[in-house]
């Protein structure tokens, strides 16, 4: 079974930053998305799922009219398995590096995307990921799986791993 590995960390950490950076690093091509803050003069208004080929999509915001809610933000669960789960099974499809950031309480929200997670822990592809630190039950299980290793973000060890995450999925 290939390499799974799960960062977790405090908000703000630099979780999404050292995903980006290992990913930069690496010769061969990964597949999977970003989580990234939509700011609007200065305060965090939503966020959107960003692919590695570029491709955006608003995923919450606090203007979306939506069923869904998670807080003050209205959740396009949609938008979420149109963009982010489907290039989740195109890299495991392709047999690359599947990155996502992040399985978190919005996320996990959608049946799709849970399914989508658990199929590429299943897998023989390996997995680069950011998960919610806070007690989740679905992200508790995967945090349990001992064929995960899950990794602390910390400012002391934050350049350190970039180096030790880069040569680990460049030797894949």
């Amino acid at each position: 079974m290939s390499e799974k590995v799960l960062l977790t960390g405090r908000p703000g950490c630099g979780k999404t930053t050292l995903i980006k950076r290992v990913v930069n690093n690496l010769p061969q091509a990964a597949g999977g998305f970003y989580t990234e803050e939509i700011r609007e003069r200065g305060t965090r208004v939503g966020f959107k799922i960003v692919t590695l080929k570029g491709d955006e999509v608003v995923f919450a915001h606090v203007a979306l009219k939506t069923d869904e809610h998670l807080g003050k933000y209205g959740l396009d669960l949609a938008a979420l398995e149109a963009v982010g789960v489907t290039t989740i099974r195109r890299a495991m499809r392709g047999r690359r590096l599947v990155v996502i950031d992040e399985i978190g309480p919005m996320e996990i929200r959608s049946p799709d995307f849970r399914h989508a997670v658990t199929e590429a822990l299943d897998s023989h592809v390996p997995l680069l990921a950011t998960i919610f630190a806070r007690p989740l039950r679905f992200t508790d299980a995967i945090k349990s799986r001992p064929d995960v290793t899950l990794i602390e973000i910390r400012p002391d060890n934050r350049e350190r791993l970039v180096l030790e995450l880069s040569e680990k999925f460049k030797r894949r």
